[in-house]
């Protein structure tokens, strides 16, 4: 379980990124988090991992407490919390294999269970064929699967992703919201925040939307909210018009 309880997050004296934030996200739930750019999507999820702390209230993922936990147990929640990157953030100099082995390594696992682990993770995200290709060998749709075989390869509880399919084309983007609704089917709570709207509008799962900080929207089989392109060019003519008409009384005026 993931709470968040009156969260507000300000960097400097002025940037609040999150503001009052309450929430709750139960074991085993697809998420899907959206708004535009600097609405407080990132923050969010790195809350989540605790790479921030909030300023106000608290952040529990199941029994960890964010802000008091200790420097030296941050690892064991994030044992728990597997991150994907719209940039990958794979070793160049290290194959798919060695880029999903590395996290196993450091957990200190045995040759057996790294060689288990990597080739099952590869398997579910359909790249066995490439286990020794290096990064620069592999187009971006397979370096993101890579990335989610890294994320998931330690059987993390939770798994979030921060714009995963930013810079793939519509098919490839599809491939890989798909292997995350698996990896979900498989028990693990998976948060994505995207700006894609067929996504949320096609897979009809649980939607927040944050706007300047604040969630204004948290629907179990959520749709992407946004302006119409009509509404928009309705505003800007009405804008344009309320201007002409201030202008011509000015004049008038003179």
């Amino acid at each position: 379980m993931i709470t968040f309880d009156h969260v507000s997050k300000t960097f400097g004296l002025e940037t609040h990124a999150l503001s009052n934030i309450t929430v709750a996200i139960p074991d085993g739930q697809f998420v899907f988090l959206i708004g535009s750019s600097g609405a407080g999507k990132s923050t969010f999820l790195r809350m989540i991992l605790r790479e921030v702390v909030p300023t106000e209230g608290t952040v529990t993922v199941d029994e960890w407490n964010t802000s008091t936990l200790p420097q030296s147990q941050i690892h064991l929640l994030r044992r728990h919390v597997g991150m994907v990157f719209q940039d990958f953030k794979l070793l160049a100099d290290h194959t798919a294999y060695e880029n999903i082995a590395l996290g196993l390594e450091i957990l200190g696992k045995t040759k057996e269970e790294i060689e288990k682990g990597v080739t099952d993770v590869l398997e579910l995200v359909g790249l066995s064929h490439k286990r020794d290709s290096f990064p620069q060998q592999l187009s971006s749709g397979e370096l993101q699967r890579v990335s989610i075989a890294r994320a998931i390869v330690g059987g993390p509880k939770i798994l979030l992703a921060d714009e995963p399919t930013g810079n793939l084309d519509p098919d490839t983007s599809w491939d890989i919201i798909q292997i995350l609704d698996e990896i979900n089917k498989l028990g693990t709570t998976v948060i994505i925040a995207t700006h894609n709207a067929s996504f949320v509008n096609d897979m009809k799962k649980r939607t927040i939307v944050l706007k300047h900080g604040v969630i204004i929207s948290d629907e179990e089989k959520g749709k992407y909210h946004q302006e119409k392109k009509e509404e928009r060019e309705e505003k800007e003519k009405s804008k344009h018009h309320k201007h002409h008409e201030e202008k011509e009384k000015k004049h008038e005026h003179d």
